[in-house]
C-alpha cells in the first residue's frame, strides 16, 4: 500500500542516499522548483547523499551546465548519473558497431566524445543509414513531431538488422507547459516494427549500476535498503526502483498530474486507480518534492 506523505523529511531519516529524477521533480525543463531544491538541501545538511539519476542523453558535464542554467544550486546534489553516459559507455564498447546512423538534434556531438574513464574505446563514427552497422538515438530530430515520421527509415534499418541504441528511455517529457517526444518513443516504435532496441536509462539496470558507482566514488557504501528513488515516471522511475529492490517516492504532480488529480496533493482514489492501472506500487507518494 502506497503511503501518501506531505514532506520528504517525514521519511528521509530512513535513508542514507537519494536517487533523484530531474525533469518533473527538480525542474520543469525551464526553471528549478524552489521547494524541491530546498528539500534536497535540507536532506544533504543531515549528511545524506543525493545522486541525480536522469534519463537525459547528455553526458554528466552537460547536465551539470544545464542545472546551472535552470537555477539548481550545486549544494542540492552530490553527483550525477545520466542515461547518456550509460549509453555512451555501451556504444564505445562496440555494442552497435563502429559505423552508426545518428538520430538526434544539432549540438549533441558531445555524445560521441569517449568517456575519460573508459579504456580502449571503439572508434565510432557517424555515417548515412545505408552504410550503418547500428543506430544511435539521443532523441527525435523534431521533438514535437509524431514518431511515425521515422517509420520509412526504420523499415530500412530493420531490414538491414541494425540494433537501435536508445540514450533516453523516456517516452515524453514536459518542457514548461509543452509536451515533447523523447528517444524512448522512437525506440518503442522501432521495437513494435520488429527491430531490436537497447536501453541504458531507467528503468533498466545499467543506469542504477552507474548511480551506485557514483555513490561509491563519494566514499559512501550504501545498501539498497537505505536508498530512496524519487521520480514522476511510473514506467521509468518507479518501475526501475522496484526492479532494483529500492524504495520509491512517486511525484504525482509531474507526468501523471491529471491522472492523479494532483493539485497540491494527489486525490487518494485517483492515485489508487492510476497505480492499479499501471501495475506499480511505489513506497510513498507526494504531490511535489518538498
Amino acid at each position: 500500500m502506497t503511503r501518501i506523505i506531505t514532506d520528504l523529511s517525514q521519511v528521509s531519516a530512513q535513508y542514507d542516499a537519494l536517487f533523484v529524477d530531474l525533469w518533473g521533480c527538480v525542474h520543469n525543463g525551464v526553471t528549478a522548483f524552489p521547494d524541491a531544491v530546498a528539500a534536497l538541501q535540507a536532506y544533504r545538511a543531515t549528511g545524506g547523499k543525493v545522486i541525480l539519476v536522469t534519463n537525459s542523453p547528455r553526458p554528466r558535464a552537460g547536465v551539470q551546465k544545464q542545472l546551472v542554467y535552470f537555477g539548481v544550486p550545486e549544494d542540492a546534489w552530490d553527483s550525477i548519473a545520466t542515461s547518456g553516459d550509460s549509453a555512451r559507455a555501451a556504444m564505445f564498447r562496440g555494442t552497435v558497431g563502429e559505423k552508426v546512423w545518428f538520430i538526434g538534434q544539432p549540438g549533441e556531438e558531445k555524445f560521441f566524445e569517449p568517456l575519460s574513464i573508459q579504456k580502449n574505446p571503439v572508434p565510432v563514427r557517424q555515417v548515412p543509414l545505408d552504410e550503418a552497422e547500428g543506430v544511435v538515438c539521443t532523441g527525435p530530430r523534431e521533438p514535437l513531431a509524431d514518431p511515425e515520421v521515422m517509420r520509412p527509415d526504420f523499415e530500412i534499418a530493420i531490414q538491414r538488422g541494425l540494433k537501435f541504441l536508445c540514450a533516453n528511455p523516456d517516452i515524453v517529457v514536459d518542457r514548461g507547459e509543452e509536451r515533447e517526444w523523447c528517444a524512448g518513443a522512437l525506440a518503442q516504435l522501432y521495437t513494435e516494427m520488429g527491430g531490436e532496441s537497447l536501453y541504458f536509462g531507467k528503468p533498466h539496470p545499467p543506469i542504477y549500476d552507474l548511480a551506485r558507482r557514483r555513490l561509491s566514488a563519494l566514499g559512501a557504501e550504501v545498501p539498497d535498503d537505505r536508498i530512496l528513488a524519487i521520480g514522476d515516471g511510473v514506467l521509468t522511475d518507479i518501475r526501475g526502483a522496484a526492479g532494483e529492490d529500492i524504495d520509491s517516492l512517486f511525484i504525482t504532480g509531474g507526468l501523471a498530474a491529471s491522472e492523479t488529480r494532483t493539485d497540491a496533493q494527489p486525490d487518494e482514489n485517483a492515485l489508487s486507480a492510476y497505480l492499479e492501472k499501471e501495475n506499480v506500487q511505489p513506497t510513498y507518494a507526494i504531490g511535489f518534492l518538498r
